[in-house]
């Protein structure tokens, strides 16, 4: 098994490469009838492409989406979905010859498949989750009780966000990088998504997240403060995030991911255009991969129990 899809229900599998001609994703167990066109999906995908400020990679990809499948006058089919985002300023050329990068995937995908693709990562790159975006969206459309919104919550060691660009700049001059914590809230979903045991909502939530490339941690609710409270304290229900024995209780479902500082530094001789902090990009990618998460659910819980 290769486990480059996701969910049950409502799946997912993303393809393609950080510098190859494309990259995209095919959604399958979409319902019929939806509304979708491109113009659904490019908002979201907007949000996280590069080069629209200093203070990300100045990689210039208009990542402009294209549905290849799945829809008729612009409703969903009930067949897979198939989306595609070309790849406009790749660069494969500038990782030639470049021996595995410290902090990279580079000698880990050496390792299991023999070679690896050295183009920015290939499918390491953070450059994968502009398909997970596209995909999220459609996703939403089986949501739409649900409303998702992330944040950058910290960047390095500060929540004060007029710090942040001034921290960044130090960083990019030094030829380093710096971690992000994003947020997310997931409100409006009811009592009941999400299963015992072996299916639990917070669960897949957190292996949906931590999925993501950069992402070392993630909390759900009170998270890792949980272990400094007492047992009459952790009691209040607001501490659960949102969820409890593994089903959503129908509050606020809160989850943070900590996105690692971006591995590709000039510190450490690793040339090319790269983001001076991957996290700043990373709240579209949270909040995609709990709408498929939310979405797979809702759907799981609707066939067993109407």
């Amino acid at each position: 098994m290769s486990h480059n899809s996701f969910g049950r229900v409502f799946r997912f599998t993303t393809w393609g490469e950080s510098h190859g001609p494309a990259i995209g994703a095919v959604v399958d167990g979409c319902p019929p009838g939806l509304a979708l066109t491109e113009a659904d999906i490019q908002p979201w995908l907007d949000r996280r492409r590069p080069g629209l400020s200093a203070q990300t990679s100045p990689r210039r990809e208009p990542d402009r989406v294209r549905i290849l499948s799945g829809t008729y006058r612009g409703r969903t089919t009930g067949t897979p979905i198939s989306l595609v985002i070309d790849n406009i300023d790749a660069r494969p050329g500038d990782y030639d010859d470049m021996p595995p990068r410290a902090g990279h995937a580079d000698a880990a995908y050496e390792a299991k498949y023999g070679l690896r693709d050295p183009g920015g990562g290939g499918r390491a790159s953070a450059r994968e989750t502009a398909a997970r975006v596209a995909a999220g969206a459609v996703a939403r459309l089986v949501i739409p009780e649900v409303n998702i919104a992330a944040r950058v919550a910290a960047i390095g060691d500060s929540e004060d966000e007029s710090r942040w660009e001034t921290m960044l700049d130090e960083a990019r001059a030094a030829g380093s990088s710096l971690g992000a914590l994003i947020e997310c809230t997931a409100a409006g979903v009811p009592a009941g998504w999400g299963a015992p045991i072996y299916a639990k909502l917070d669960a897949e939530l957190a292996g949906a997240l931590m999925s993501i490339n950069a992402v070392k941690a993630v909390e759900i609710g009170a998270g890792f403060e949980a272990e400094r409270l007492r047992g009459e304290d952790n009691a209040d229900p607001s501490l659960a995030g949102g969820i409890t024995g593994g089903i959503s209780t129908g509050g606020p479902i809160t989850v943070r991911a900590a996105f690692k500082p971006t591995s590709s530094v000039a510190a450490l001789g690793v040339t090319g255009r790269h983001d001076p902090c991957v996290g700043i990009r990373g709240a579209p990618v949270v909040e995609a991969m709990v709408a498929l998460v939310l979405a797979d659910h809702k759907l799981l819980h609707r066939a067993q129990c109407g």
